[in-house]
């Protein structure tokens, strides 16, 4: 049985938390060696609007480790402003990943929760003259934006009234004008280098109910202005986010400072009256590079059409880069977290290989993952020497490098199922494993000879014949003699048959997403990132639960699926090979 996963742990102590060094830990450290935070705050505030992938993992594991390491606390907050894009089933399986990789949030919140008080926030803008209703339309006002090189224009509407723009809010929020008819647009500089602050959005009209907020909502505040809001309401200490939201920094910063929630606590009146806590402190931005892994798409547009169009077979198909997928391919959270340590967090944008990812699992179930024997290529061997009926149970260790996994008895019969492959009629140069006339050591039995090769009438090999020295058992004296190769097999009298899905990197290329020649992500795919076979296993891996990882002999790291798995009809997915394959081939 697979040993328990182990937890994310609790607060790190003082010098473990010491050994991780990074531009953000480090921030950490002075910011409470300054005393400019009694405690520490993150949050984690994905989108409901689609799965996790592996790079929100690594995001998953700063935010709440860094809050686990410093004595603080994380809070999981949705940011459901756009009710047209939002599935609880993407709120269901966000919860199930954070959970999954180790961690747990002090609290759940969402960016609804604070509608009211992003209501009041911006009316206190329009009050200040910091914010007006705009009448432009969005094609207009990209024209009206300016570009790169040149400054922008300011709206013709830019010069209302403070009476007039509350009025028209208030009319916005009533509902009396159709969608994208009018915006509120802050009200900072068309002339600005950042085209972040050429006076940006705060809110638009969306004629949509909210699942969470109801039926009584038609304007949603946009993303810089709700999120920037909630981490102070909720008072983050430190905002973590990827590098594209550097640019989006001063906007962020714009928002917290002019609004001033700290010193307006009658903003935070609705939620006090719903008993909802706040701290309403100045959050800090910083920014990290966001994950890159080659062979490997994370845009969400790609990963919805790679489901939509049938590419996949879902959100959670082993191949896709979902923590969901992920998982069901018998990634394990300590394997993730492992890798997220090993890529470390930085300000450089730069790509990882594919292959440290499957390294991280590699070491992860080399150490935790119980071994078996399965065989996915089957050819029989018949040891003709032993008696019709023969069966008897051998005693194999489940993991040759930690005797506390225990031991198992693996029945042994007079037929077996080896690899097709550790055959050769015709050996190549260097070849260690079974030859006519040959010997080879079969795992724990002994050592067996082949004298005969059956072959059906088109020539091929369905059989083999052979010997099985007797006094070549483990601990015999005749087990002792020199033979080139061991190989694995299953008692053909006792095995259980199973689907194996042999699963390897989606897309052959490097860089899917490169379009040079005219190509896309789609002609990219691997026509062999999934071939699934009928193979046999020993009937201790039949018999696990789903979920439960081994190192299946000589094939590699494999998975009871999560779904489809049964002890009477099981499916076992493999998770990584033994070695780098892909390395291999270059």
């Amino acid at each position: 049985m697979t040993p328990p996963e182990p937890a994310a742990g609790a607060p790190l102590t003082p010098p473990e938390a010491a050994t991780r060094h990074d531009f953000i830990r480090q921030i950490v450290r002075d910011d409470l060696a300054a005393g400019r935070h009694a405690s520490i705050r993150t949050r984690f505030p994905p989108e409901p609007n689609g799965y996790l992938h592996i790079g929100h993992a690594k995001a998953i594991c700063l935010d709440f480790g860094i809050a686990r390491e410093f004595g603080g606390v994380c809070n999981l907050r949705f940011d459901d402003t756009n009710p047209a894009r939002e599935d609880p089933e993407f709120v269901r399986a966000i919860q199930d990943d954070v959970r999954w990789l180790g961690f747990e949030w002090a609290e759940l919140r969402h960016a609804s929760d604070y509608f009211e008080v992003y209501v009041l926030a911006a009316e206190k803008l329009i009050r200040q003259g910091d914010a007006f209703v705009c009448d432009l339309t969005a094609e207009q006002v990209r024209e009206y934006r300016g570009s790169l090189t040149e400054p922008g224009r300011n709206s013709p509407f830019r010069g209302r009234s403070v009476e007039e723009n509350l009025d028209l809010f208030a009319r916005m929020r009533a509902g009396e004008f159709a969608d994208g008819a009018r915006t509120l647009r802050a009200k900072i500089d068309m002339a600005s280098g950042n085209i972040n602050l050429r006076d940006p959005a705060l809110y638009r009209i969306k004629h949509m109910p909210h699942p969470i907020a109801g039926a009584g909502w038609c304007v949603y505040p946009m993303y810089d202005f709700a999120h920037s809001l909630g981490d102070a309401i909720e008072g983050i200490t430190h905002s973590l986010c990827t590098l594209e939201f550097e640019d989006h920094r001063p906007l962020y910063d714009w928002c917290v400072d002019r609004v001033d929630l700290a010193g307006s606590p009658e903003l935070l009146a609705p939620l006090l009256a719903r008993g909802l806590p706040n701290e309403a402190a100045k959050p800090r931005q910083i920014e990290f590079s966001r994950l890159n892994i080659n062979y490997t798409v994370m845009s969400k547009r790609k990963l919805v059409a790679l489901v939509g169009e049938g590419l996949v077979e879902g959100w959670d198909d082993p191949r896709m880069p979902t923590l969901q997928g992920l998982r069901r391919r018998g990634y394990t959270p300590s394997a993730l977290r492992l890798f997220v340590d090993r890529v470390g967090i930085s300000k450089q944008n730069s790509t990882i290989d594919f292959s440290v990812l499957e390294g991280a699992l590699r070491e992860d179930l080399d150490a935790r993952a119980p071994r078996r024997m399965a065989v996915v290529d089957p050819l029989k061997l018949v040891l003709a020497n032993l008696p019709q009926g023969h069966a008897e149970t051998l005693a194999f260790s489940n993991h040759p490098k930690d005797e506390s996994f225990g031991t198992r008895e693996v029945p042994f019969s007079r037929e077996l199922w080896i690899e097709r492959e550790d055959f050769a009629e015709v050996p190549p140069k260097g070849w260690k494993r079974l030859v006519p006339g040959g010997e080879v050591r079969l795992r724990g039995a002994g050592i067996a000879r082949v004298d005969e090769v059956v072959k059906d009438e088109a020539g091929n090999i369905v059989e083999l014949r052979g010997w099985l020295d007797p006094d070549s058992r483990p601990g015999m004296d005749g087990a002792n003699r020199k033979v080139k190769g061991t190989i694995h097999w299953v008692s053909a009298a006792h095995a259980v048959e199973a689907e194996v899905r042999l699963y390897d990197r989606l897309f052959s290329e490097a860089d899917p997403d490169d379009e040079g020649e005219g190509r896309s992500y789609r002609d990219h795919l691997n026509p062999d990132s999934k071939r699934t076979v009928r193979g046999y296993v020993e009937p201790a891996a039949a018999a696990a639960a789903p979920e439960t990882a081994f190192q299946f002999e000589r094939l590699g790291y494999f998975v009871a699926d999560r779904r489809d798995h049964r002890a009477d009809a099981p499916v076992f997915n493999r998770s990584v090979s033994l070695r780098d394959t892909w390395a291999a081939k270059a």
